[in-house]
């Protein structure tokens, strides 16, 4: 199987938002630009999602020894913009049973130093329902800053993709994923249109509750290899549903 991580930089890479369009600004207040500190100054490399005033889920694989800040308020990256803020981390937690090889347990949690003052711009998404899964073809959106196209490049304009979810029984068949999907991931996408890709890594898969409320179901993980938006490859989100006790628990060791 040939797969990929969905970051901007580095080794391992994974694009941007493939067949989507930009977001009006301020649309989804909960997405972060998780950025490194590189010798020509602050880059890209992840997404991150706000769900609460200074926590923010990312995915395991955008954390590395690097030095790094959490950008919010951001529509472009390349300009300056009335609102935007960016905070470095008090703490990042990673989960301790992390692989790498097998790609279980892409999740992270970043506590920022200081508490972000919400407004119109910056706002945190709510988590969904311990367990909670969704129906195939349920109607989600990817945002991120990741490549345009695979190997293209990454976006200024934050993106945003209708992706509906693949149920687990279709994402595992032999000629979709298979077993490199597991029951704590959830695919969105697969026609060979529309995916993430590099730079998208660490950011949400947006879903509307009946409620009207926003749920974040996933965080980008990977896709593949051959490239961003393959037919029958969605895109693999870790489900948030499955780590709810998780990030309770590190809430709870990690208190304000």
């Amino acid at each position: 199987l040939h797969f990929t991580f969905f970051l901007s930089f580095g080794i391992l890479t994974f694009s941007m938002v493939v067949g989507g369009e930009d977001v009006r600004p301020n649309s989804w207040p909960w997405q972060v630009s998780l950025q490194y500190q590189a010798t020509s100054g602050w880059a890209h490399t992840c997404g991150g999602i706000l769900i609460s005033e200074n926590w923010v889920l990312t995915a395991a694989h955008c954390i590395g020894s690097r030095v790094y800040r959490v950008f919010l308020g951001k529509h472009n990256l390349r300009e300056d913009e009335e609102g935007s803020i960016a905070i470095v981390p008090e703490k990042i937690i990673v989960h301790e049973n992390w692989n790498s090889f097998f790609i279980t347990n892409d999740i992270a949690l970043i506590k920022l130093a200081q508490p972000v003052v919400l407004d119109d711009g910056i706002q945190p998404v709510c988590l969904p329902s311990d367990g909670a899964l969704l129906a195939h073809d349920f109607p989600c959106y990817v945002t991120g800053w990741g490549r345009l196209y695979t190997n293209g490049p990454i976006a200024d304009n934050l993106q945003q993709a209708l992706l509906p979810v693949v149920d687990h029984a279709t994402c595992t068949l032999r000629d979709w994923w298979g077993t490199q999907v597991r029951a704590t991931m959830v695919c969105a996408g697969g026609d060979g249109i529309v995916s993430g890709c590099n730079g998208d890594s660490g950011g949400p898969l947006n879903c509307q509750a009946p409620d009207g409320s926003w749920q974040v179901h996933g965080i980008v993980s990977f896709g593949s290899g051959l490239s961003c938006n393959y037919v029958k490859k969605p895109t693999v989100f870790t489900r948030v549903s499955a780590y709810i006790n998780w990030i309770n628990d590190v809430s709870v060791r990690h208190p304000d």
